[in-house]
């Protein structure tokens, strides 16, 4: 690691070769890619659990397209959370094949993504308490309205 970060302050330095920025670029690249890897499997998995094993009847009751409340109550649930889009993308595929309405779906990973307590966490460091509250509330009535949105446009 202690190469990384003297390679990474030779870079931002302006000290740098060819090779130490091709160096620094793969090893960048194994860096983000093993950061994603569980996230996705993770994703994948609780994707085949919920694809094998959930009744269609239970998730269409909750979140299906006949309750008017299943958009914002995806939002919440999502926010607790926490995924990057790669492992979101199976759960909501499957979630959509089970029955759920699409602008849902699409509420509740917009929600996990952007509205994720971790995500919160961090960015408390660099927002007050007001401000990080306006941006919360921005992003729940945005994710709600195009949850509706889609659900409205695509049945």
């Amino acid at each position: 690691m202690k190469g990384v970060k003297n390679l990474r302050e030779a870079i931002l330095a302006g000290q740098h070769t060819w090779k130490q920025r091709v160096d620094f670029g793969v090893d960048e690249s194994r860096r983000i890619t093993l950061m994603v890897l569980p996230y996705l499997l993770l994703g994948i998995a609780i994707g085949g659990l919920i694809h094998g094993y959930a009744p269609s009847d239970f998730l269409t009751s909750i979140a299906g397209k006949g309750n008017p409340l299943a958009v914002p109550i995806a939002v919440i649930v999502g926010i607790p959370l926490y995924s990057n889009a790669a492992g979101m993308v199976p759960i909501v595929g499957v979630l959509i094949s089970k029955g759920m309405a699409t602008g849902t779906a699409l509420a509740f990973m917009m929600s996990v993504i952007g509205l994720s307590l971790p995500e919160m966490v961090i960015l408390r460091k660099v927002l007050k308490p007001k401000l990080l509250a306006v941006f919360v509330l921005i992003l729940f009535v945005s994710f709600v309205i195009t949850g509706y949105l889609f659900n409205a446009i695509l049945g």
